[in-house]
């Protein structure tokens, strides 16, 4: 990705169009500060985007999805090969292939993430700043759009082959167009967008207080003076990235989520671009001021900072605390369990991969309580856990009959919706209490039960067991293994480390409590 960055930044720095000649000759039209020797140029521009680049990879957001397994790695790189390949057509002769490759980059945006929309700005202004608005160029986007449509269509068409298979972990269960549409629009999260201004304000709120941190504050003020540099030497480019800039963070600060860090990424390349003209001025103007080598040694330790500053957040060495927190929770049960929480960064999810690829604990079963408002999620169950949920048959109908005109924008009955929703949590316990012990996570408990929002059938209790709840019928005393676990905490510490030792902490005080 920061390859094909700094090959984005080389080729607009190297289009700046600077009256490249001794100082003898410039005219009174070109500033002083932007005349070097033809023999520097190549220098300057390498060293410049080299930086430029370094600043990007050690920004904290972006170089923490070198550390996370997220959709968000590969769409970075989606991202740096859209913007290269739309910058290689508009600084290449006016042939057709060119535009062709920006086509193609788009399709596999759009095949792995929806915030690719966010670079139609970019492709579009710089596309008709080439091509201009006439006959020509509405064929070539007719050409475009007849490469993109079909291979976004074949992308999107292993989806429902894959699904019909009925794989252990089915996302959408996109086997049908109806599914397939819900999933590739994301309508599962559409709630969270544009959901108020008052969730703009505090995103846009978070996104002005975290930016200059994450390109260690002098990356930061480099990237500003790179914004006046190209707004004063290169307006047309400056246009096209401010645009994108701005387009990506009003965009983005309209999504209601805590993660929400991921979505400001476009926004953190451009504004690298961005930074690559400000170190091409700061260089320009330590090289009068002293020499080539001082500049350049100067602008490698401004371009480090990110480093040095983002380092101790971004640092994941040493990390257990999530491995053994999950594990922990697995281990709190008996054989053939099943548990019934809503922690998904720090069970649930983490339980997909140590049961399907390490195969850990693969006798218990994980149920998440909010996926359980999803009618997808309830085909996945059936395939991985079809013991316990035909006893659940007539709950489940019911169900996925009170959502359907929901999930269809039809008209709907709220109060059925939940009322069904309820019966369903009610019965998976009261019907699978044969089949196996059944433990519910510390939310379930404070969020859900003491709220009324969730009950146990009748003549049911809880037992702190470990870190979960464990449900039995009556009041007799139940015993629990002694607390012999361990889990590690890093220094590093951070909100989802402070929940999970948080959690262990409750669910021991409430065992000592029990007893």
């Amino acid at each position: 990705v920061v390859f094909l960055f700094i090959k984005s930044a080389f080729l607009i720095l190297s289009n700046i169009g600077f009256e490249i000649e001794p100082q003898k000759k410039k005219s009174k039209s070109i500033n002083k500060s932007v005349v070097v020797e033809s023999s520097e140029k190549n220098i300057f521009l390498i060293t410049s985007t080299v930086l430029s680049g370094l600043i990007l990879a050690f920004s904290k957001t972006y170089w923490l999805q070198s550390t996370s397994v997220e959709v968000y790695s590969l769409q970075i790189f989606l991202f740096a090969l859209i913007i290269y390949s739309t910058l290689h057509a508009y600084y290449s002769e006016h042939k057709l292939i060119n535009w062709i490759w920006v086509a193609l980059s788009l399709a596999l945006g759009f095949s792995n993430h929806m915030t690719t929309l966010l670079t139609l700005p970019f492709v579009a202004i710089l596309f008709f700043q080439k091509e201009k608005f006439n006959t020509q160029s509405i064929k070539k986007i007719f050409l475009m759009l007849a490469l993109f449509f079909p291979l976004v269509i074949t992308f999107y068409l292993y989806l429902p082959l894959r699904a019909s298979t009925s794989p252990n972990l089915n996302w959408g269960n996109p086997v049908n167009f109806e599914n397939l549409y819900r999933h590739i629009s994301g309508k599962q999260y559409q709630v969270w967008l544009f959901a108020s201004m008052e969730a703009a304000e505090k995103q846009l709120g978070y996104f002005l207080k975290n930016f200059a941190g994450e390109f260690g504050y002098i990356g930061a003020l480099i990237g500003l003076i790179g914004i006046f540099y190209s707004y004063k030497y290169m307006r047309k480019m400056f246009y096209a990235l401010i645009v994108t800039f701005i387009f990506s963070v009003l965009y983005s600060i309209n999504y209601d989520i805590v993660d929400i860090d991921s979505y400001f990424l476009l926004a953190y390349i451009v504004f690298s671009l961005f930074a690559a003209f400000g170190i091409f001025k700061t260089l320009l103007f330590l090289k009068q001021k002293f020499n080539i080598k001082i500049a350049t040694v100067a602008a490698l330790v401004i371009s480090l900072f990110p480093l040095v500053l983002n380092f101790s957040e971004v640092d994941q060495s040493g990390v257990y605390t999530f491995e053994d927190y999950t594990k922990t929770a697995l281990n709190s049960t008996e054989k053939n369990s099943i548990i019934f929480s809503y922690q998904w960064d720090y069970l649930v999810s983490p339980s997909y991969y140590f049961q399907t690829v390490e195969n850990f604990r693969t006798d218990v079963s994980v149920i998440d309580k909010e996926l359980l408002r999803r009618s997808w999620y309830y085909n996945q169950l059936k395939h991985n856990h079809p013991d316990f949920m035909k006893n659940i048959f007539a709950e489940n109908n019911n169900f996925l009959e009170a959502v359907r005109p929901f999930e269809r924008d039809e008209q709907y009955d709220p109060n059925v919706i939940e009322t069904s929703y309820r019966s369903v949590m009610t019965n998976l316990v009261a019907k699978n209490m044969e089949k196996g012990n059944f433990y519910i996570g510390l939310e379930l408990f404070q969020n859900e039960m003491q709220s009324g929002a969730f009950t146990l059938p009748e003549g049911y209790q809880l037992v702190p067991h470990l870190l979960m709840f464990k449900v039995v019928k009556g009041n007799y005393y139940v015993s629990a293994p002694d607390p012999n676990f361990t889990i590690r905490f890093p220094s590093n510490r951070n909100k989802y480390i402070d929940f999970i030792e948080t959690t262990a902490a409750t669910m021991l005080t409430y065992r000592g409590a029990y007893e």
